[in-house]
């Protein structure tokens, strides 16, 4: 039997994120605030910054932080990749880091974040548009919309915690825009 890397931007931002949590846990202490968080605040002059507006969604917290990430990465990635294709979904990522970074340092100048989560709600939204046609909406959509999202409304709203709740909530804003507007490959 042969092991078969089989959805490759997926495997990939896994054990980049691995690595960097490894080596930001021994090594390199320094290295998940240094290039795989968004700056507080942001410094248009220091090109590092711009760099940190896409890397910080392969730094995470902790082990659990990461856990909880990629437990779902790896079971919607690969579904994702086969519907979307690996270099779409690269392209989806990018785009879903570039905007919650970008929207972080503009909305929230002295907050930073790090982490894959608003990956996992796009990947979730854009999970719920597999089987989707023009014309339709599919009900799995709605569904996902309101219990995933709505959730992240509610807890925005009700706790005080280190979570970027409005991190999610764009994730899923993204994934839900791709889901509309970019077909799967046939």
């Amino acid at each position: 039997m042969k092991i078969r890397y089989n959805a490759p931007t997926t495997l990939t931002f896994t054990f980049v994120s691995a690595l960097v949590l490894t080596l930001s846990g021994t090594i390199m202490p320094g290295l998940t605030q240094a290039w795989f968080s968004t700056p507080a605040p942001f410094r248009a002059n220091a090109a590092q910054d711009y760099v940190k507006l896409f890397t910080h969604v392969a730094g995470h917290a902790s082990i659990d932080h990461f856990l909880s990430n990629f437990s779902f990465i790896l079971l919607l990635g690969p579904m994702l990749e086969l519907s979307y294709g690996s270099l779409s979904l690269l392209v989806m990522m990018l785009a879903t880091a570039l905007v919650t970074g970008l929207l972080n340092v503009l909305l929230f100048p002295t907050t930073i974040l790090l982490g894959a989560s608003g990956i996992v709600f796009m990947m979730i939204l854009l999970a719920s548009f597999t089987n989707f046609n023009k014309g339709e909406v599919p009900l799995t959509f709605i569904l996902v919309m309101a219990l995933f999202l709505g959730k992240e409304v509610v807890n925005a709203l009700a706790n005080r915690d280190n979570i970027s709740q409005f991190a999610h909530v764009l994730g899923g804003l993204v994934g839900s825009c791709f889901g509309f507007l970019r077909p799967r490959k046939q």
